[in-house]
């Protein structure tokens, strides 16, 4: 359950008020990020050493330490900077009026405190998969068949990967806890670059959400431009499942979710006026990069719009390599080290796209773009 977005919280907050409130709420949620990744990091070193030691013992060979992920005081405060400067840009968006301040509030806490016992209790899974380096696998009861290989990962460690109800229910915590509390905030980012590109005069724009997960973009989208019609693509049912469930919280009429792949969407050409995806492309291959950026360009229609959320990269951040190295080496991403060094501009272009305005905020970098 998450708060809802009447007209009443819509209204204004006194701006003193209202900054102080929206900073002690993101700090709260930063902090408790961080104290959580100190522990889990703690618990998740113990039970390495703990398998490695019995591996050692069975093996009857001693094994060399594993190499901790360490990031440099320079960097932690580059990241703190960067902190400080979305959160401005959060608010002033918010004052200016491209979003109502509710959403700068809207939390699923209940949701959040439901699950959070079981991002422990997936703890040991995730030790063992590390220590192991198994990273295809999933439960029997799931079902992998027709999805693309490059697909069959546990992303992050993730049990089931994005496959399971599980994975679903735990991603929006996991996710806030890895970006400690600013996930959201990164999201709406892309609400000022599309209202700022969306021609004025369309007054329910059709808009598309590209790898939609568990819905949290299209509900901001929902609550920004509550006329626009909202439609959502993903592969996996489960995290359908979950958008559905999220955003039949809100009035207004729900977003179309289809189960399809995004190098090769079930739509006509030229169908939309503008075409989002958020958090998708640092997991793909090449060639799936380029091949879900021309379905993009190819359903938008001419002079729509296509706005990319992702993972900052090396042409636009070269100063974070050292914390890019750390992501990789902590988590299961198998295709970031290509990404970063990748060129979605580019990418864009050779889809028949004008990049109009690249941006980065925090550790997310934004390419605004128009058909051409």
């Amino acid at each position: 359950m998450s708060l809802q977005l009447s007209s009443e919280l819509s209204l204004p907050i006194p701006s003193p008020v209202g900054e102080a409130a929206y900073r002690a709420f993101q700090w709260g949620k930063n902090l408790f990020g961080f104290a959580h990744k100190a522990l889990s990091t703690q618990a998740s070193e113990l039970m390495l050493s703990v398998l490695r030691e019995l591996q050692s013992f069975s093996s009857g060979k001693a094994l060399p330490p594993r190499e901790r992920v360490k990031v440099s005081a320079a960097i932690l405060q580059e990241l703190r900077a960067r902190y400080e400067r979305l959160l401005q840009v959060d608010w002033q968006d918010a004052e200016a009026g491209y979003y109502p301040h509710a959403l700068l509030f809207d939390n699923p806490w209940l949701d959040f405190a439901r699950h959070y016992p079981e991002v422990w209790l997936d703890l040991p899974q995730v030790a063992r998969r590390v220590h192991s380096r198994r990273y295809q696998e999933f439960s029997p009861d799931i079902s992998t068949e027709g999805y693309p290989k490059y697909y069959l990962q546990n992303f992050h460690y993730q049990t089931n990967g994005y496959l399971s109800d599980r994975s679903a229910e735990l991603y929006d915590l996991q996710v806030e806890l890895l970006f400690g509390g600013t996930a959201d905030a990164m999201r709406r980012r892309v609400i000022r670059l599309l209202k700022d590109a969306l021609d004025p005069a369309l007054s329910a724009p059709h808009i598309l959400d590209v790898a939609c997960g568990t819905g949290r973009m299209l509900r901001l989208l929902r609550g920004s431009l509550p006329n626009a019609a909202l439609y959502g693509l993903d592969l996996s049912p489960a995290y359908l499942r979950k958008a559905n469930r999220l955003l039949q919280e809100l009035p207004g009429e729900l977003p179309q979710l289809i189960r399809a792949n995004a190098e090769a969407m079930p739509y006509a050409d030229a169908t939309f006026n503008a075409v989002v995806s958020v958090f998708l492309f640092h997991e793909l291959p090449s060639p799936a990069r380029q091949n879900v950026i021309n379905e993009m360009s190819r359903v938008v229609k001419p002079g729509g719009v296509i706005v990319i959320c992702d993972s900052v990269q090396l042409l636009d951040s070269p100063e974070l390599e050292e914390t890019m190295e750390a992501f990789v080496q902590t988590f299961h991403e198998p295709y970031y080290r290509d990404y970063i060094r990748d060129d979605l501009g580019v990418r864009l272009q050779q889809a028949g796209c004008e990049v109009l305005r690249r941006e980065t905020h925090y550790v997310s970098t934004y390419i605004l773009a128009r058909k051409s």
